[in-house]
């Protein structure tokens, strides 16, 4: 192995044409870390507010960029991993952690997973982000149960397709709200009913009120929730909703909102089995693009701030 590696990094925050490829020293694992060579990795929105600045987190300078990777491990000092192991992360590339736009990437024991047998890389690596943040969404924050009625606003994007799969998978009753375009590929994801995003709301008692738009109309939504129903915000820094408090707490009522960013490791092992266990069995997948090489991570960023639809992949 070699001491430098290819990577795409940043000496400042920006817009994408702060993105350099060149070579950077191959970084050295620590006691409880894994130094692992890189396969394949997965563009993503919070990718490109860390990279702007956007999104306020530690970026020791040059910093690479990027949270999820799909590798091989290279170098172990811990017992959970072995030299051979194929594995996963999607959490790096914030709070001080450099990122995975890398041919070599240090992981953090605790959040490092292995890969199921038989799962191919770029079926995986498109939605280790997405449905960690669908999880923490639909379960350790919306208490989702069997049988309850979700409605997902945003549903044909990565974390939309990814609610929507995850709910259908737990039992629940799914209305997605998406382009018409969208429609066949939401039904197929496991929604029982889906609607044009221009239309309103079908009327219904909804348990859960997932906004991955980010519109957040509560005028509409807190009137159509269920006793005891909660509307979860992942989406929208820059919305101003009203809120029809009255409508809210008789329903005994909440909203909550989160980010993956702040979810403990113990979250995101809690995800990652449940990740595991869909890939396992081929029930969870998203749509993606032609995979870019990691040079190309610059344009990638633009093709994701421009909203293409379907996620970017970069091989490593």
């Amino acid at each position: 192995m070699t001491d430098t590696m290819r990577t795409a990094y940043i000496t400042a925050h920006g817009s994408p044409d702060v993105i350099q490829y060149g070579e950077l020293p191959v970084p050295s694992p620590g006691p409880t870390d894994v130094l692992v060579k890189v396969e394949v990795v997965a563009v993503n929105h919070v990718d490109t507010f860390v990279r702007s600045g956007a999104y306020a987190t530690s970026t020791p300078f040059p910093f690479v960029i990027g949270r999820d990777l799909v590798g091989t491990v290279v170098r172990s000092s811990v017992e959970e991993f072995a030299t051979g192991d194929r594995v996963w992360c999607n959490s790096l590339g914030h709070d001080g952690r450099q990122g995975s736009f890398a041919e070599f990437a240090v992981v953090p024991r605790d959040r490092l997973y292995r890969l199921p047998d038989g799962v191919n890389a770029s079926e995986a690596v498109p939605v280790l982000h997405t449905a960690a943040t669908a999880y923490l969404g639909l379960f350790r924050n919306g208490s989702l149960a069997p049988g309850e009625t979700v409605l997902v606003l945003g549903a044909g994007g990565g974390v939309g397709s990814a609610l929507v799969q995850l709910a259908a998978a737990a039992g629940a009753r799914v209305v997605a709200s998406c382009s018409p375009d969208d429609f066949d590929w939401c039904l197929s994801c496991g929604a029982d009913q889906v609607f044009d995003y221009h239309d309103d709301v079908p009327a219904a008692a909804y348990d859960l009120w997932i906004d991955n738009s980010g519109r957040h109309d509560l005028e509409t939504a807190v009137p159509l929730l269920a006793q005891g129903g909660r509307i979860i915000a992942l989406a929208g820094m820059a919305a101003r909703p009203v809120l029809p408090m009255g409508a809210l707490y008789t329903r005994d009522a909440s909203i909550r909102g989160f980010v993956i960013s702040n979810a403990s490791t113990g979250d995101l092992a809690e995800a990652a089995k449940l990740i595991n266990d869909q890939l396992a069995v081929k029930r969870l997948r998203a749509r993606t693009r032609p995979s870019l090489p990691l040079s190309a991570a610059a344009e990638a960023h633009r093709q994701m701030e421009a909203g293409v639809r379907g996620r970017i992949l970069l091989t490593v």
